[in-house]
């Protein structure tokens, strides 16, 4: 009896590339992240863009002025 109870079994079970997959939702619901990972890529990010800006900003501001100026000559 025990052998055609597995045999059933057997056959109800769809083959793994017909399973239903858990949907994104809930995978992305039950991963927490790394949250002070992308707090310490937020924090290095405005860094670099604050020490970027201290030591070029009259270049930067001089390559902005100059990208926006055919659009500006108009105005």
């Amino acid at each position: 009896m025990d052998i055609h109870r597995t045999a059933i079994a057997r056959r109800r079970t769809a083959p793994r590339h017909l399973r239903p997959r858990p949907s994104v939702a809930a995978a992305l619901a039950s991963d927490r992240g790394d949250v002070p990972g992308w707090v310490m890529i937020t924090l290095m990010t405005a860094a670099i863009v604050v020490g970027l800006w201290a030591v070029a900003s009259d270049q930067i501001v001089a390559i902005f002025e100059n990208a926006m100026a055919p659009f500006l000559k108009g105005i």
